[in-house]
């Protein structure tokens, strides 16, 4: 990854927006959380970009400048009419957070546009989720996206199931189109639910790695770890890292950051498994869904 001749191009695609805590507003959105962590863990050794939209507003000011500094380009983010999307978020004594989100925001208007067609054509991993389909064309400009990126980059798909913004037909209409999946243990039984599936969880990501013909199915399960399953029939189970838990916001996103970057980088699973369980922890320790990434959580 460090040949500039070979720099992966690694992108977040879908929502962009605020969440909005008690104390004020963090800049936050699972694909904006992933390109974010991505470039502070991946350094000069990786292109981040992000693809989706935000309003004309100071919100979408705010955005751009955010990605901007973190090391995250923007020529592929439109800037819309329709407000830049918020989440009011509450988080309750174990540090668990709830969501509520603002109506027909700029992220479910994502147009196509000769910016998203050449960052497509250039990428290597592209991370995008259930709940960016939430609106229709943005639904369509995400197909069209994930359509037009070279066959042997990573789709990556984040099952963000955020009530009522999903249904079993995104989620079935979306597996097809991913390489890696990645979900929670709270939305591995409405996933099974939704495609007839039964057993344990790991019984469960098997049968999705093999229905969909998936390189790598993880599952994240808060304090108490995560599980990893590939294709070839490899495992890596860990438990989670005890830690002062300050809100969870992005610990999954990196999490997925982590993994993409490790796959990109052809590491061993348990390498690549210690490395995301490590970032995630040290996310759950921080304030919003996109600290700076230490210095030692970093590989370029």
């Amino acid at each position: 990854m460090t040949d500039p001749a070979a720099t992966p191009v690694i992108v977040g695609l879908g929502e962009i927006l605020w969440d909005v805590f008690p104390e004020g507003a963090r800049f936050g959105g699972a694909p904006a959380n992933f390109a974010c962590s991505a470039a502070g863990l991946a350094g000069s050794s990786a292109r981040i970009s992000m693809a989706g939209a935000v309003g004309d507003d100071d919100l979408g000011r705010r955005a751009l400048a955010e990605f901007t500094a973190r090391g995250v380009d923007v020529a592929a983010v439109a800037v819309l009419p329709e407000p830049t999307g918020r989440v009011d978020v509450v988080v309750d004594l174990g540090g668990h957070a709830s969501y509520v989100f603002a109506p027909d925001c700029a992220w479910d208007n994502v147009p196509w546009t000769n910016a998203l067609g050449r960052l497509a054509a250039e990428t290597s991993a592209v991370c995008f989720g259930t709940l960016g389909s939430r609106g229709s064309m943005s639904l369509a400009t995400i197909r069209r996206f994930l359509a037009a990126v070279p066959s042997p980059a990573l789709r990556i798909l984040d099952i963000n199931l955020r009530p009522p913004f999903w249904s079993p037909e995104v989620v079935r209409d979306s597996l097809p189109l991913a390489d890696v999946v990645k979900c929670n243990d709270d939305e591995l039984p409405a996933v099974a639910e939704a495609l007839g599936l039964s057993g344990s969880p790991e019984a469960i990501l098997r049968e999705l790695l093999t229905r969909y013909d998936l390189r790598l199915a993880a599952l994240t399960r808060g304090p108490k770890g995560s599980l990893l399953l590939t294709a070839d029939g490899s495992s890596s189970d860990l438990a989670g890292t005890p830690v002062d838990v300050v809100d969870t916001v992005g610990a999954g996103d990196a999490f997925t950051a982590a993994i993409a970057i490790g796959l990109l980088g052809g590491w061993p699973l348990e390498k690549l498994h210690a490395h995301a369980e490590r970032v995630a922890a040290y996310v759950c320790t921080q304030r919003g869904g996109t600290p700076p990434i230490p210095a030692a959580l970093r590989i370029g």
